[in-house]
């Protein structure tokens, strides 16, 4: 009798804690509701990543600025209403986006099989993690998942939210802050530059005009500010330039090898360099090893940053538009 009082409450003790934790972010939580769901996003993500080599830093940038502001809800996904109301996808910093249809396709595969079960949020964390896993055939960070769908989303909460090209550290460090991040945080998700573009007006005051005075950043490599002035010709050139142009469709460690010879693009990455824990992170990641399991973890708190879920929000069936 006792050994069967003692069973019941084991079970009743786990049956209320699966409860609960199906309330938030786990591993493999759509075990049940929609088994094939992580190799459906898989499969489509890698489809899309192999005619389009540029796909990782879309969508690991599209995550970053979906998980920046108002949590990793999907909200940069949402087109602007007719209401006059604009969303993030057309607030400046989020002009750049792209990979949209890339997770419109996954979820129009994923609502083939389990309709109305696999939310936006998580598609664009899966999406994120493995365009980036192609170059390895094999998944590079552990997603946990259980996030749902905010149903707002507002072009001016942007600006104040997504850390700009131009912070210096103490910037930096306060927006991470804010987030729940760390300044180890900081600089491990700051080697996602190991791949993909920045634009030339982002970062060409460095260049021509640093102080007001048509003067070049004294902390930039001589001979890479040299090499970035034969890509943009002035201040308001728009022109793409690779941020690793060692190796700019290569998710490696090599961002950290060429910060370290002052050659980071940005006013942002050279600000890693200005306080003394940040650049001995930096330092410590030229390893590729060490990057991978630092990011790995990064990216997994990053992505559950201000996260929805249990009956919180919704699960969209078409990611750009909140249910009728």
């Amino acid at each position: 009798m006792n050994f069967n009082l003692l069973l019941l409450v084991f079970l009743a003790f786990f049956g209320v804690f699966e409860v609960c934790e199906g309330g938030g972010l786990r591993k493999n939580y759509y075990r049940h509701t929609c088994p094939l769901a992580e190799k459906i996003v898989q499969h489509v993500t890698w489809r899309h990543v192999s005619s389009n080599p540029n796909l990782p830093a879309k969508l690991i940038r599209m995550h970053f600025h979906d998980c920046f502001v108002r949590g990793c809800d999907g909200s940069v996904l949402l087109n602007s209403t007719g209401n006059g109301s604009s969303a993030e996808k057309d607030a400046l910093p989020n002009l750049s986006l792209a990979g949209f249809d890339v997770i419109d396709d996954i979820k129009a595969e994923l609502e083939k099989t389990c309709p109305g079960v696999v939310s936006c949020a998580d598609i664009l964390t899966l999406a994120s993690r493995d365009s980036v896993s192609f170059q390895f055939k094999k998944p590079m960070w552990e997603v946990v998942t259980g996030r749902r769908d905010g149903k707002v989303s507002i072009a001016s909460e942007v600006l104040g939210n997504i850390p700009a090209p131009f912070f210096n550290f103490t910037t930096l460090k306060q927006s991470f802050r804010t987030k729940g991040l760390t300044v180890h945080d900081l600089v491990v998700l700051s080697g996602a530059h190991t791949i993909g573009v920045g634009h030339c007006n982002f970062f060409s005051n460095r260049l021509y005009n640093f102080t007001g005075k048509g003067d070049a950043d004294p902390s930039l490599n001589s001979t890479y500010a040299a090499f970035l002035k034969t890509k943009c010709r002035n201040l308001t050139d728009t022109t793409a330039v690779a941020m690793d142009p060692g190796s700019p469709r290569k998710f490696d460690s090599n961002y950290f090898v060429i910060l370290k010879q002052n050659m980071g693009m940005f006013q942002s990455d050279a600000a890693l360099l200005t306080n003394k824990g940040a650049r001995n992170i930096a330092l410590e990641l030229v390893d590729s090893a060490d990057f991978f399991t630092e990011f790995a973890q990064s990216m997994k708190r990053m992505g559950a940053i201000g996260v929805l879920t249990g009956s919180a929000g919704e699960i969209r069936k078409k990611c750009s538009v909140v249910n009728a």
